[in-house]
């Protein structure tokens, strides 16, 4: 009985150790910055954040907000396995300026890092008036 009652703890403890192992999801950018450069007000400009999943888990991605009104992230939605890409894409729309500017887009997720924050700047210069 003692030896059943060993082998049953040795056996259940192996398993949680290589369970615990188990890389949760995580996410990896190309990129985590994007410089717009100059670009005209009024004229929104997109950038996609891309990014693979390099953990074990499926990662899934449940809010992604801008820093401001004028900063409109939309994300990939449905949970992405090992090896997966998706794409974060952010919409700037320059209102105001001229002047230099410096965001941020806040993703959070089921990853190991559950917040990432990820930025985008550049600097807005009045639009050239038509002829």
């Amino acid at each position: 009985m003692k030896k059943i009652l060993v082998l049953f703890a040795f056996v259940l403890g192996f398993g949680i150790a290589a369970n615990a192992q188990a890389k949760p999801a995580e996410f990896k950018f190309e990129a985590e910055t994007h410089d717009f450069g100059k670009i005209p007000m009024g004229k929104p400009v997109t950038y996609e954040f891309k990014y693979t999943n390099v953990g074990e888990q499926p990662l899934i991605i449940t809010k992604a907000e801008g820093s401001c009104g004028c900063t409109v992230p939309k994300y990939t939605s449905t949970p992405l396995k090992k090896g997966e890409t998706g794409v974060i894409s952010v919409t700037f729309n320059a209102a105001a300026g001229p002047s230099p500017f410096s965001k941020t887009i806040t993703v959070s997720s089921n990853a190991k890092t559950p917040v990432k924050v990820l930025y985008i700047k550049g600097e807005t210069v009045t639009a050239p008036a038509s002829k």
